[in-house]
């Protein structure tokens, strides 16, 4: 089967938070969505998500910033990338806002405050890189990968960052084959209080 990669429209938007929570929950009871939302279950943080990839304020989450893998008419993968110059902290707390979510001085804005990295706003960010169950080891993170890899190549980027989860092995040795390297590591107890894990790793390609 053929894999066939396109951009993400609005229609995406139950896909996306699907992925989007699938990502962020890396084998946690709970992420960092179900704390921004004060949710207890799936259903209603993902209906939250879906709402988010739709927002007027792009954030980082929005649907313009996804690239999707189909196979057979199915969406299987998604890969997300942005700018933080324009996908930035204000444009997600607008976004909150929008869908009346008020996180300003909430524990999800303290966890930024001491867990964040300072990334340089020039770099092009990769997250939310998922694919569904059934469909692993089929080349669909690849093909994802390798055309937002061309297109930020060509767009004339220098320089692409990713963050990832200490102990998210699987998805820390992904990215190095495709050339990443760790550029630091940041240890935050807040972070491994809310969810177990001990903080974050850098990693950066240079084209």
């Amino acid at each position: 089967m053929s894999i066939i990669i396109r951009k993400a429209t609005s229609e995406d938007a139950a896909f996306l938070a699907q992925m989007i929570l699938q990502s962020s929950r890396a084998g946690k009871k709970i992420c960092i969505y179900d704390l921004i939302f004060g949710t207890n279950n799936d259903k209603d943080t993902l209906a939250n998500l879906e709402k988010l990839t739709t927002t007027v304020a792009k954030s980082s989450c929005h649907y313009t910033n996804f690239l999707i893998a189909e196979m057979d008419g199915k969406s299987v993968g998604s890969l997300c990338s942005y700018e933080p110059r324009i996908s930035t902290r204000e444009s997600f707390f607008d976004a909150l806002k929008e869908i009346g979510v008020d996180s300003e001085d909430s524990e999800y804005e303290e966890i930024l405050n001491y867990c964040n990295f300072d990334i340089n706003t020039r770099t092009l960010i990769f997250d939310f890189m998922e694919e569904l169950e059934g469909f692993i080891d089929v080349g669909v993170l690849k093909a994802l990968m390798h055309k937002s890899l061309l297109t930020a190549r060509l767009k004339g980027y220098r320089i692409a960052q990713t963050v990832v989860e200490i102990g998210s092995l699987e998805t820390l040795l992904y990215y190095k084959k495709l050339g990443f390297k760790e550029v630091k590591q940041k240890e935050c107890e807040l972070y491994r209080e809310k969810f177990g894990r001990a903080g974050f790793v850098l990693l950066a390609y240079e084209f």
